[in-house]
Formats: structure tokens, sequence, C-alpha cells
């Protein structure tokens, strides 16, 4: 296992509702942290073909008109678009961390790839639960898209946005003695009268995972550009709810110490950060929430990892009594990926 290697986050617009686009720019940026010496990269939520912000600014039914073209865009696991960033993670010897919109036959979900340096699909999980208006896109995941990834970077896991606001999914995770931590953000300039919503509160979130969980975030985040703004922005009541920027992206250490200077809000690139885990062991030292600083007898978390599949079959003679999850067909890939990656624990 590597424990001194270097990791890069994106800060950075996405090609706005258009898939191939995305790829293509974020080939660029794989290619460009490899030449940079990173091990890893990560890129922000939905990125893949990038948030859908419309769901902030007008009624449902208004944003309709969004969905056909967003949902063509999203990404299929295992599919072509996949596939061109499981090559990039190969020829650039990097593991590639991808926030996307997931296409399921006719569902969508935030979900979240982690691709090894040999270009190998070792994780998609997905969104526990989508938060507010997001409900309106994307369905939930399941118990079993908490997970930590033992890799040659050390154990690696994700999670999206506001799931770092729930205090058992943050536990959760901490219990599975995770290393790297994937916070992926989609960008913090919509709704700027919601404190809530914007740059200091979200980042504090991700400072404390490090903090509270004793080890590196990597915090991506997106960019709202002024094409992206004239797109969707179409009354001066709209104009008053999403502004240009939001890129606040940046990487935590163990101690909650950011360790990157931060790019100005509406500039593209890439932070780059050295992640030495030994320094993990300081930190646990003070406070490790699941070990040594733990009261089980008092409080206790209960998690169910199982897969929540909405079918299940079973066979007609009582005798038998077996009973299988019904899983998509073998040609999506996201099964075996979502519920038996390697050395998922």
């Amino acid at each position: 296992m590597q424990l001194n290697y270097k990791a890069a986050v994106v800060q950075a617009a996405p090609v706005f509702m258009d898939l191939e686009g995305c790829v293509d720019k974020a080939v660029g940026l794989i290619e460009q942290a490899a030449r940079q010496g990173a091990s890893i990269i990560a890129f922000p939520e939905c990125w893949f073909p990038g948030y859908p912000w419309w769901v902030w600014l007008a009624a449902t039914a208004h944003n309709l008109k969004y969905f056909q073209q967003y949902h063509a865009n999203s990404m299929v696991v295992g599919g072509p678009a996949c596939q061109r960033l499981a090559v990039a993670a190969r020829d650039n010897r990097i593991f590639v961390s991808a926030g996307i919109s997931e296409r399921d036959h006719g569902s969508l979900y935030i979900a979240q790839l982690l691709f090894d340096d040999r270009g190998e699909l070792l994780q998609a999980r997905r969104k526990l639960k989508p938060t507010h208006m997001e409900r309106t896109v994307y369905g939930e995941g399941d118990g079993s898209d908490l997970v930590v990834l033992e890799t040659p970077l050390g154990r690696i896991g994700q999670l999206c946005c506001w799931e770092h606001l729930q205090p058992l999914t943050r536990y959760a995770m901490y219990s599975l003695h995770e290393q790297v931590h994937v916070a992926a953000w989609p960008s913090f300039s919509c709704y700027p009268q919601a404190f809530a919503l914007g740059p200091e509160a979200n980042k504090a979130l991700s400072l404390v995972y490090a903090l509270e969980g004793q080890c590196f975030v990597l915090a991506p985040c997106g960019v709202i550009s002024p094409e992206m703004i004239e797109r969707l922005v179409e009354t001066e009541a709209q104009a008053e709810l999403i502004n240009a920027g939001g890129g606040h992206a940046q990487i935590y250490a163990p101690d909650g110490r950011p360790l990157c200077e931060p790019l100005e809000e509406h500039a593209e690139g890439l932070l780059l950060a050295q992640l030495d885990l030994e320094a993990i062991a300081i930190a646990k030292s003070f406070a490790d929430p699941v070990g040594h600083y733990s009261r089980p007898d008092v409080t206790r978390l209960l998690l169910n990892r199982r897969p929540q599949p909405p079918v299940e079959a079973f066979t007609a003679d009582p005798d038998e009594a077996i009973i299988e999850a019904c899983e998509p067909p073998a040609d999506t890939a996201a099964t075996a990926a979502r519920h038996q990656a390697p050395g998922a624990n």
C-alpha cells in the first residue's frame, strides 16, 4: 500500500447537459492530474453531465422541458461513457472518482464511481437520500451504498453533498475505518440568500468530516459557468436565485487543516496535495469515534447494509423456500459494481 502520494480534486464547470463533452473535458483533467504526479483525482457531484440546477429555480412542471435531454445524457454504469473513463484511468495509471447522474433504465440516481489505476470499476454507489428538490429527479440508494474499499491507496470511501450533514451516515462510514474520503459537491452559488447552502457552511462539513473521522478528505466542487446561467435563467426572479461561480474545492488533513491554496470561485483547475497516511495514527490517538473514544454501552448505531431491490423472486415450492433478489441485466454491470466490489467491507 502506498502511504504517501499526491491527490487532485477538480474545480470546474461541466459541459452542461452534454455527457460526451463532459467525458472529453474529464479526460483532459485526468491527463493533467497524472502529469502533475497525482495518484487519484476526484470530480464533483453530478459533474457528468452537470448538476440539474433548474430544480431550484422553477416549478417541477416547468422543469420537465429539461428532463428528456438530461435523462439521455446521464451515464449508464458500464456503458460507453463509463468505459471511456475507465480507459483514461488505465492509460494514465490513476484512480478516478467520478460524480455522475446515473441512468438505470427509467430512473436516475445521484451516484459516484471509483476506478482504480488499471481501469477497473471498484464501486458504483448511490446517494442514500436526494436533498429537497433533488427528489423530483432522483431515486434513493440503500445501505449497500455505504462502502469503504481496501485499495493500494488506502481505505477509500465516498459520499455526496449533504450526506455529510447526516450524522448517522457519517458514523457508519467512520466505522469502516476510512483513510481517504471523497466528499463531492456541486457548487455553492445557488440561493445566495440561504447560508446553509453557501460555501462557509458546506466547507465546514468537509472540514469536520476530516477532523471527526481522522481521515483525508478530497472535496471537489463544481463551478456554474456564464453559459449555464444563460441557459437556466429566464426571469429576473430566477436571476436572484443563482449566480455564476460557486467553486470552493479543497483537500483536508486528518486534523481538519486545509492543505491547498484555494482557487478563486469562478476559476477552473486542479488542487493538489500530498497525503501522508501515517499522519492518521496521530489524529486517531486523540479521538477515534468508533474506537477508544466511543461509548457503545450508551449509544450505538444500527446499520442495515443489505441491498433493497424492489422485486424479489421466490420458488413456488414451499419445501425449498428459496428467495433471491431479482438483479438488473448483466449488461449494465451496475449490480456487480455496487454490491460485489473487490475489497468491499
